[in-house]
């Protein structure tokens, strides 16, 4: 029986990954190309971990670990990317190639400190990510907004992982210290491959290539429960944007977008939104989106994947949660309950942006 390495396994499916995202064209978006390098790394980095583990390859080892200094720098790079309100430039980023040349150096002049460097390099990514995510989805102005939840929890979910990751270094230092190394084997392997696994998913959601959609998000934290009078206006004045223009209806709408929109830092319009309606600004725009549809569902006999579209989702399950959580129903069970009806959403689009929660 042929012995095929579980990394090898789990390289071929970020690969399929990676030509899936090839294959939709996301190499034109320029914001897209960190992850399709973070993804590109991960699956060298499972077959590196494959040869080595499967097959007892010593030799790959100072590959591996530029490589892992590079993944961690990679990822950050790729969420903050999307924290940028605007054209993205790879070059911009080049002083996070420092830690894999820290790593390349010591390889080359004093080997023994390499594990603890890339402990603390992974520490300091993870915890910078948290950081980069701390006002909650809208902390990713130019992720679009049907899938800005996605992405926010994508970031934690790396966040956790890198950190994961150091503490399964250090385990690894414990246990040669304790044992001389007996579990060590079964750690690296186990541990990378699941990491790199749950990693290589996350990038690929948080670039838009895929459409898989969780529970709704909460409050981003830290923000303030009492709105200001300049938050009202704000407000005021983007409710009145949503509904005179539709601007909703545009799938690729993102904060940074609004923001721009509205001649304000898209920081500002975020503040404004979660004091007012309660809601991260993905929600808000939702809200109007499902809205929309329930009105078009009422009053018309088109498609429900045709009308997703006309009121500016992509996923399917995005819309299908979103409209649960605002109607209570599928959209399907809408219609039947609501034929020939567009008095009823149509209205409540009208005076109210929201629904009570």
């Amino acid at each position: 029986m042929i012995f095929v390495p579980i990394p090898f396994v789990v390289a071929a499916l970020l690969l399929i990954l990676f030509v899936r995202m090839l294959r939709q064209g996301e190499w034109r978006e320029p914001e897209k190309h960190p992850f399709l390098l973070l993804i590109g790394a991960y699956t060298l980095q499972s077959i590196l971990i494959g040869i080595r583990w499967g097959y007892d390859v010593t030799e790959i080892l100072p590959a591996q670990s530029v490589l892992a200094a590079l993944i961690a720098s990679l990822a950050w790079v790729s969420f903050r990317s999307l924290a940028i309100d605007g054209p993205v430039s790879l070059l911009r980023f080049w002083p996070h190639l420092l830690p894999a040349a820290l790593i390349v150096a010591m390889l080359t002049f004093w080997r023994e400190p390499i594990g603890p460097a890339l402990t603390l390099i992974f520490i300091g990514y993870g915890a910078a990510l948290l950081w980069l995510g701390r006002h909650g989805p809208d902390s990713l102005v130019s992720s679009r907004l049907d899938g800005a939840l996605l992405s926010y929890r994508s970031l934690l979910i790396t966040a956790i992982a890198l950190i994961a990751s150091a503490a399964a270094d250090i385990a690894i230092n414990m246990d040669l210290a304790q044992t001389g190394g007996v579990h060590s084997g079964a750690i690296v392997a186990v541990g990378n491959v699941i990491t790199l696994l749950i990693l290589g998913g996350a990038a690929s959601i948080a670039s838009g290539s895929q459409s898989l959609e969780t529970a709704s998000a909460e409050l981003p934290p830290g923000s303030a429960p009492v709105p200001t009078a300049e938050d009202s206006a704000i407000a005021k004045t983007l409710d009145a944007l949503m509904q005179s223009r539709q601007i909703y209806r545009d799938p690729e709408l993102n904060l940074g977008r609004i923001a721009r929109r509205m001649s304000l830092p898209a920081r500002r319009v975020s503040i404004a939104v979660n004091r007012v309606h309660g809601v991260s600004v993905s929600q808000y725009v939702n809200d109007f989106r499902i809205r929309a549809a329930c009105e078009l569902l009422a009053r018309t006999a088109e498609p429900v994947t045709r009308l997703m579209f006309d009121c500016g989702f992509i996923s399917k399950s995005n819309f299908n949660r979103e409209f649960l959580r605002l109607t209570g129903t599928n959209p399907t069970e809408f219609r039947r309950r609501n034929p020939n009806n567009s008095a009823i959403s149509a209205a409540s689009l009208q005076e109210t942006p929201f629904v009570s929660r």
